[in-house]
């Protein structure tokens, strides 16, 4: 099952991994699962989820 994260805008946010680097997009093919020892945040101020490590 994918990671999905639906931000307080009402916007859903698909995980994705190139390499070394996640990210997050509103497309949902390609989307991956949560890695191990993260956790999903949220940009107070744009909205936009970020991972960071527990």
């Amino acid at each position: 099952m994918a990671c999905t994260y639906k931000n307080s805008r009402g916007k859903t946010y698909y995980l994705h991994q190139r390499g070394k680097l996640y990210y997050f997009s509103q497309k949902e093919n390609g989307a991956i699962e949560l890695p191990e020892g993260f956790k999903i945040v949220e940009n107070t101020r744009t909205g936009l989820p970020m991972l960071k490590k527990k």
